[in-house]
């Protein structure tokens, strides 16, 4: 199961502060699929990202599987995309001169 409370996420440039996220709440069950919807600039992808470990929260908590992430160091976030949550990007982020082989090989020698 995966919780996430209150969590907020700015973006700080100069003087200029983006609040991103500010006190979002949900709950997913196990097993569930789910759709974000939202105009440009919601923070939909500041949500996903920070599901999928690839960004940090600045307040707030998520919890995976009734454990709490405030602690979570590097270790722990590589932990959780590597054996619990998958990527499909939008961009693919493929590597246009390569053939399909060679991209899946250069992939297998990376998980190893």
């Amino acid at each position: 199961m995966l919780q996430i409370k209150n969590i907020s996420k700015q973006y700080k440039t100069g003087d200029l502060v983006q609040n991103a996220l500010s006190g979002v709440s949900l709950n997913f069950r196990d097993n569930e699929f789910v759709s974000i919807l939202g105009p440009s600039g919601s923070g939909k992808t500041t949500l996903l990202n920070i599901v999928g470990g690839l960004d940090r929260y600045d307040s707030g908590d998520l919890i995976i599987n009734n454990v709490s992430t405030v602690q979570y160091k590097d270790r722990d976030w590589d932990s959780y995309r590597n054996h619990t949550i998958g990527f499909v990007f939008q961009s693919y982020n493929l590597i246009p001169h390569q053939r399909l082989q060679e991209k899946r090989m250069k992939f297998m020698m990376k998980r190893k």
